[in-house]
């Protein structure tokens, strides 16, 4: 479990499930596989998105600070520390994991 500095400075302690990750800057141009440049204003379908976990909650199982995670950008509660923006996700919300230390047959299923 990772603190962050929140407000005023002072150490922020996330609770149960929760994950505070840092979002890429999604807007802006594009390019596809094949080349073609996509301008910001091109609709596009709805699609998920990778942030970098920067701390979790002392109930979390599976996610570790550092690792990366696909979300539903639409299902997010954002906040800012520190002039930086940040998505607080739970981990149920969590649609995949990307880490090295995932190993190949791992499927991720509570049981």
């Amino acid at each position: 479990m990772a603190a962050v500095e929140g407000s005023g400075g002072l150490p922020v302690r996330l609770l149960h499930d929760r994950v505070l990750c840092r979002t890429g800057s999604g807007e802006g141009e594009r390019r596809s596989t094949g080349g073609i440049l996509i301008p910001a204003t091109a609709a596009v379908g709805k699609r998920l998105a990778w942030a970098e976990v920067v701390a979790v909650g002392p109930s979390v199982r599976s996610i570790e600070t550092g690792d990366s995670v696909l979300f539903d950008p639409e299902d997010k509660a954002e906040v800012e520390l520190h002039g930086a923006t940040y998505v607080l996700l739970r981990e149920r919300d969590v649609s995949a994991l990307a880490a090295a230390r995932v190993s190949e047959g791992a499927t991720g299923l509570y049981l």
